[in-house]
This record gives C-alpha cells, sequence and structure tokens, in this order.
C-alpha cells in the first residue's frame, strides 16, 4: 500500500515542477521588456545623426516605446538621409536665370483654327475608344482649408444639384466615355472604359473609399477605379534633424502631388497601365471645378505633337497675381514652373512688345498630359536625384507649433526631364475654377467658382436656344448642366431648345 503523505508529497513536487516547467517556457517564448531601443538602431540612427528621437526614451510607457521603434524602424533611412542632404545642399545653390516661354511653343485659343479643334476632337476621342488613355486624379489633400475634416473632393461648392467635386469629376468620365462609343464606335456601341486612377494620402485614403463606396462609384464600375497612396516624409528642423511631433512619434507630411511618380511606381500600377493597353495620361487636381476630365481635344492636341508631356495654361489676370508661371530655366533649357515669388516686380511686370501679353504670362493650372513612357522615365529620375522642395511651415510638434521644413516634390518638376513639352491655352472662365480658400477669402472660394460654373452654362443653354427666367440678378445665378448631359456644352439642343428654365436650377437628362 502506497502512503497517501508520500503520494500528497510527490503530487506536489510533480505540480511544482509543472508550474516551473510552466514559467520557464513563458520566460523563454515571451519577448523582453523593452527598457531601451535596440542598439543597433540607435547605431543605425546615429549614422545619420537623428538618434535626438530617443531623447525621452525613459519617459515613455511600454506602449510608446513600441509605437516609436515600430515608426522608426518603418522608415527607409539611407533614402530619407538622402533626399534631406541633397535637398539642403540644393537650397544654398543659385539657380540658373529664367527665360519667357518661346511663343511658338504655345498653341493659344486665338491660334486653333476650327479644322484644328475637330481634328484633335476625333483623334482624342479615338484613342479613348481604343481604352489608351488613363486618368489619374491628384486627391491627397483634406479640405480644412474649406472647413471641412473630409477629404476635398467630397465637399459641395453649393451647386444647385448638391454635387461634390468628385461625382462631378465622375460623371464627366461617363459622359467622354459615351461619346467616345457614339462618335467612334461602327456598328453596335461597345462599352468604352477609361480607368481612373485616384491618388489619396494616409490621411484620406480610408474616408475618400468610403466616400466612393457609399455613393455606389457615382455609376462608375467599381473596377475601373484604382486607389493608392502617395508617399510620406518626415518634417525636418533648418539643419535637417526630425522634428518630433510627440514624444513617441514623427512629424510627417506628404511628399508634394509630385509624389504621384514614385507612388505610381511603388504601387506597381504604372505596370497596371501598360497590362490595360495604357499609352497616355491625364493629370490633373481635385479642387477644378470646371476640369475637362480626359478631354479628347487636349489629348487629340498633344499625340499630334509628338511630345513627351503637355500642359494646359491660363494668362495670367494681372501682372501681381499669386499663380506659378511657365519659364525656360537657363539659356535654351527645358520648360518649368516658378512661383510668382521668383519673379521680381519688374520681371512680372515686363510686356513682350510685340504680342502686347506678359512676358511670364502662362500660368499653371496642374492640368497634364503624359505619356506611360515619360512617366517611368520621370519615376526613376526624380527618384534618383533626390532634390525636394523645402517648404518653411509650421509644425506641430511636441512643445507646440514650431517652425521647419516639409520635403515635397511638384508635378511640374516632371518637365525638367522632358524632351519635348507642348503647352495648351485654355480660358480661364471655360476651365479654370479652383477652390482653395474658405467664402469670404478675396479669391479661389466656393462662391466664386460656383459662379464661373453657372455663369459658362447659362451661356451653353443660351446657345442651344434655351431661355432663362431669374428673381435675383443674372450676375448672381444661373443653371447647372449635369455633365451627364454635356461635357462642353455639346448636344443640348434637344434638351433647351424654345424651352425657358429658371435659375438657379439643374438641367439633366
Amino acid at each position: 500500500m502506497r502512503d497517501p503523505s508520500v503520494e500528497r508529497e510527490n503530487g506536489a513536487s510533480d505540480s511544482t515542477a509543472a508550474t516551473t516547467t510552466t514559467t520557464t517556457t513563458a520566460e523563454i517564448t515571451s519577448p523582453p521588456p523593452m527598457n531601451s531601443p535596440r542598439q543597433a538602431l540607435i547605431e543605425r540612427l546615429k549614422d545619420y545623426g537623428q538618434e535626438d528621437v530617443f531623447a525621452l526614451w525613459d519617459e515613455l510607457s511600454p506602449d510608446e516605446r513600441e509605437f516609436l521603434v515600430r515608426d522608426i524602424e518603418s522608415l527607409d533611412l539611407p533614402r530619407i538621409d538622402r533626399i534631406i542632404r541633397c535637398s539642403l545642399h540644393s537650397r544654398g545653390l543659385p539657380a540658373a536665370a529664367i527665360e519667357p516661354v518661346p511663343e511658338n511653343w504655345v498653341s493659344t485659343v486665338d491660334g486653333r483654327t476650327m479644322e484644328d479643334r475637330e481634328k484633335w476632337w476625333k483623334m482624342g476621342l479615338k484613342t479613348i475608344y481604343e481604352g489608351k488613355l488613363g486618368v489619374v486624379l491628384l486627391s491627397g489633400g483634406q479640405g480644412t482649408r474649406l472647413g471641412i475634416s473630409d477629404p476635398k473632393g467630397c465637399f459641395n461648392i453649393g451647386l444647385p444639384s448638391g454635387k461634390s467635386l468628385f461625382q462631378i469629376q465622375a460623371e464627366r468620365i461617363l459622359c467622354i466615355q459615351r461619346l467616345a462609343a457614339q462618335v467612334v464606335g461602327e456598328g453596335p456601341t461597345r462599352p468604352v472604359t477609361i480607368h481612373w486612377y485616384i491618388m489619396t494620402s494616409p490621411f484620406t485614403d480610408e474616408a475618400t473609399r468610403k466616400y466612393f463606396s457609399s455613393h455606389k462609384y457615382f455609376g462608375l464600375e467599381p473596377d475601373q477605379i484604382s486607389f493608392f497612396q502617395q508617399g510620406t516624409l518626415p518634417c525636418i528642423s533648418k539643419d535637417g534633424k526630425f522634428i518630433m511631433e510627440t514624444p513617441f512619434s514623427l512629424a510627417k507630411a506628404p511628399d508634394g502631388n509630385g509624389g504621384v511618380y514614385g507612388a505610381l511606381k511603388s504601387s506597381r500600377l504604372l505596370e497596371d497601365m501598360a497590362s490595360r493597353g495604357i499609352k497616355y495620361v491625364d493629370c490633373y487636381g481635385v479642387d477644378n471645378v470646371m476640369v475637362r476630365v480626359a478631354d479628347p481635344t487636349f489629348l487629340g492636341y498633344f499625340i499630334d505633337k509628338g511630345a513627351a508631356s503637355a500642359a494646359k495654361v491660363v494668362r495670367k489676370a494681372y501682372p501681381q497675381e499669386q499663380v506659378g508661371v511657365f519659364v525656360r530655366r537657363g539659356k535654351g533649357g527645358p520648360l518649368t514652373v516658378v512661383e510668382y515669388s521668383e519673379l521680381d516686380q519688374s520681371m512680372a511686370s515686363a510686356i513682350n512688345q510685340r504680342t502686347g501679353r506678359l512676358q511670364y504670362c502662362w500660368s499653371n493650372v496642374c492640368l497634364h498630359m503624359f505619356t506611360l513612357d515619360f512617366i517611368n522615365q520621370v519615376a526613376t529620375g526624380l527618384e534618383k536625384d533626390s532634390v525636394y522642395h523645402l517648404a518653411e511651415k509650421k509644425i506641430p510638434s511636441m512643445n507646440g507649433y514650431t517652425m521647419g521644413l516639409k520635403l515635397e516634390q511638384f508635378i511640374f518638376d516632371s518637365f525638367l526631364y522632358a524632351p519635348s513639352t507642348a503647352l495648351f491655352e485654355v480660358l480661364r472662365e471655360e476651365e479654370f475654377a479652383p477652390v482653395k480658400n474658405v467664402n469670404g477669402s478675396n479669391f479661389d472660394t466656393p462662391e466664386s467658382a460656383r459662379l464661373s460654373v453657372l455663369r459658362l452654362h447659362t451661356r451653353w443653354v443660351i446657345a442651344a436656344g434655351g431661355f432663362l427666367t431669374h428673381s435675383v440678378p443674372l450676375y448672381a445665378t444661373g443653371v447647372e448642366v449635369s455633365p451627364l448631359c454635356s461635357y462642353a456644352g455639346e448636344n443640348l439642343e434637344a434638351i433647351c431648345r424654345g424651352r425657358t428654365f429658371h435659375a438657379p436650377c439643374e438641367i439633366s437628362l
């Protein structure tokens, strides 16, 4: 007979052993507490002079320490260090002198014949019908300057329809798809699809996707839209040090609309474009309510010129207008864009004696066309050169807002790589109504954009034989023509001739 006391002792002993074994296993498999940053990471940061990011390590909670380490480990430190060094060095170099754009480099509105317009319109529609055009929307910004936290494309400028910028642009794509199928198609029409690539940012991506999904993609097919995010970069002090937004996170900002080239490449969407047979890319900013998305005339002109890149331009309204303008950088150099602050008063006011126009009069309005081959070249070239614009801004930091530098690339940086760039003048009152500032500001407000649309569409309706009544002065109202009815004022006679519309209203199918 076994002694029960021995069994109890054995049981206690076994239990203790099991407990010991369990404890030992837990100690082996659990990660050690992060009492100090990993030495290898500290050494990497020291190599780039950024070890100060761990200055408040001892005051952080375990979760905050883990967050900071993950934040740092997610960075491509060699690339970011190269960008900082090259950009700070470039900032101190004298810029090459600028010259006005040669007159014969610009297709002016006055210089085009009706035959030119018809030829380019048909050429563009044929190219769209063949599936060779892709459209890229630059939509990484929030609407904070407009008083909303949503993506700027969600903004409703107050048109009679109440449509957002996103919806207006989506419906223009639907309209041009239909026109291409009708005008070019021989026999029974077949579906025409323009693939829409929408660049968001980490701050707008989720909200943008949800907005499109909740609105059933505004009638477009879900699989003809690809969302992708632009990159972000750490904000830096004037001596190149990372700025900490909190003790455990870096201050970061989007890398500018010129980040689109690298973002398209890293997300493999350039390969996607090639697989779809796309050869030309229309690229524009979200905040222009009058943008002619996938403009067949512009596309046809671009193909006809055989250029690698092209831009729509409008004439400066007055010498001191705060817009970037196209110039030639260096004697006989390439086209690029300079900000208004780079032109002194005498240059900004200089007149071309032959034309009577300002010498520096061609404003950049972020309406571009590229060949796919050229975008591939630019994506590689910009990354290799690593020179970013340094924008001095108020940066959120753990000590409140502080002055620092954001690293940005601009969409027009690509023109420096272009063997040829064509400029295409458009009329401001027909194609350019930006929405940048809250109502009550001096320019580029929702109200100024709304009135621009209503006035243009009113002219379309009257030209098509329609009539208007209005209870307020006509300069303060008008009609809105749905993009589903007309892309640029065409095909309105059947809807408008002999009819009277009471402004403000939307004319739709």
